[in-house]
């Protein structure tokens, strides 16, 4: 019997302007979609009436990785997994695979790649991303704490630009950019987006010194994007220079 085949589907920031071409089309063919109701409504354009669509809430991610592996070992289904940004940044990918490998299934699995919240924070910020930087997830559910602590104290040592996702633990987070205070100026610009691409979008360009004034707006969709000791603000703008200006007259 012919199994059926598994996509994992990064639908990018919300909107279907910032779908790619290929996750369009994905979720266009698929027979049964999958995925955090949050997401589902996202891509209400492609859910018509013939699909399957299956939902699920927060912190059922296993419940869904296996219920999009079951479907897709059944004959002929064509299984969309969907996962905001993308799904191998925090999504729905390593779990997948992760189980696929302990079952010893063999699947026909392909990731359809998303833009990351990152890319699309720091496109509405400008260009704080030109240079060398780091993603780190402030989420201490699966992580220890201490280990979140030891990777932030290292990139900011590094003098990497810093974005972080699920910024859920307010005192983790100040914890965070207290260590980052400690390697950086008082004018280090620091850019959040909330809802990126999104209705309710909203964008900050505040400073390291400053950040806290706008604690009301971080959420779990907001991304946070600390510049490095090259970032400059201008006018509304972040810009991490990549160095052109080190071996051309600019």
């Amino acid at each position: 019997m012919k199994m059926g085949r598994l996509y994992i589907v990064g639908i990018g920031p919300g909107s279907k302007e910032q779908r790619t071409i290929k996750a369009q089309e994905v979720l266009e063919k698929s027979n049964v979609i999958i995925g955090y109701n949050t997401y589902l409504r996202l891509i209400s354009d492609v859910l018509d009436g013939k699909k399957e669509v299956i939902g699920a809430r927060m912190k059922e991610e296993i419940f869904r990785a296996n219920t999009a592996i079951e479907k897709a070992l059944e004959s002929n289904n064509t299984v969309a997994l969907v996962s905001s940004g993308d799904p191998q940044v925090y999504g729905m990918a390593g779990l997948v695979y992760d189980l696929i490998a302990r079952r010893n299934l063999d699947l026909d699995v392909e990731v359809v790649p998303g833009v990351t919240a990152a890319l699309a924070a720091a496109a509405r910020l400008g260009s704080p991303l030109s240079l060398d930087f780091v993603v780190i997830s402030l989420s201490d559910l699966l992580i220890p704490r201490e280990e979140i602590l030891h990777k932030v104290t290292k990139a900011a040592e590094a003098d990497f630009v810093i974005v972080f996702y699920n910024l859920i633990n307010e005192n983790l987070l100040i914890e965070v950019m207290d260590i980052i205070s400690k390697h950086r100026k008082p004018n280090t610009p620091v850019g959040l987006v909330k809802s990126a691409y999104r209705n309710n979008e909203n964008i900050i360009i505040t400073t390291l010194s400053s950040w806290k004034e706008y604690m009301n707006e971080i959420s779990m969709s907001t991304t946070m994007i600390i510049g490095n000791s090259l970032t400059y603000r201008y006018k509304n703008y972040m810009i991490t220079p990549r160095g052109y200006e080190r071996k051309y007259e600019l």
